[in-house]
């Protein structure tokens, strides 16, 4: 199970969810503190703006960002829940647990998982440039893009709610 929420609810969450992994995506990584329960090695932080192109002054995703959460996901070995979060939980965060449960089911309708997100959170807005990445690197064809844009824009909101994904 994969939880997602804003770094304001990220200790709560890994409380409340008893997980065992947290992947931070956010641009100051520097400012999130790992919650005693979560091991070191259990803690992936990724420095990235939301930004869904290449603009002066700002970290856009990049390849390098979907290997590594990729690898991180693979890595995971689903005994206990996930916890992905970025700033405000509504755009970087959704899109790395769209990554995720994409390539934890391989086999599984982008448009399933799509709908399970919208379901969980009215606001989700995933990150169009880390899902046409990860899609790229999961060989889905543009499916996932395709998903996230029949899910259709998110209620505006400044911070989203802690929510959950099943991964079957």
């Amino acid at each position: 199970m994969i939880h997602v929420c804003s770094l304001a609810a990220l200790a709560q969450t890994v409380k409340t969810s008893g997980a065992s992994h947290v992947l931070t995506v956010m641009a100051n990584v520097d400012q999130v503190r790992r919650p005693h329960s979560i091991l070191e090695a259990n803690h992936l932080k990724v420095s990235m703006d939301d930004i869904n192109e290449p603009v002066d002054g700002f970290v856009a995703p990049n390849d390098d960002h979907i290997m590594q959460v990729l690898t991180f996901i693979r890595g995971w070995d689903r005994k206990a829940p996930l916890v992905v979060h970025c700033y405000a939980g509504i755009s970087r965060s959704t899109a790395s647990a769209f990554t995720a449960a994409c390539a934890l089911n391989p086999h599984r309708d982008e448009i399933s998982i799509a709908r399970q997100i919208r379901a969980a959170s009215p606001i989700a807005q995933p990150n169009r440039l880390i899902v046409a990445l990860a899609d790229k690197a999961l060989g889905r064809g543009g499916r996932m893009l395709r998903a996230v844009d029949e899910m259709g824009p998110g209620d505006m909101t400044i911070e989203g709610r802690p929510f959950r994904i099943d991964l079957e």
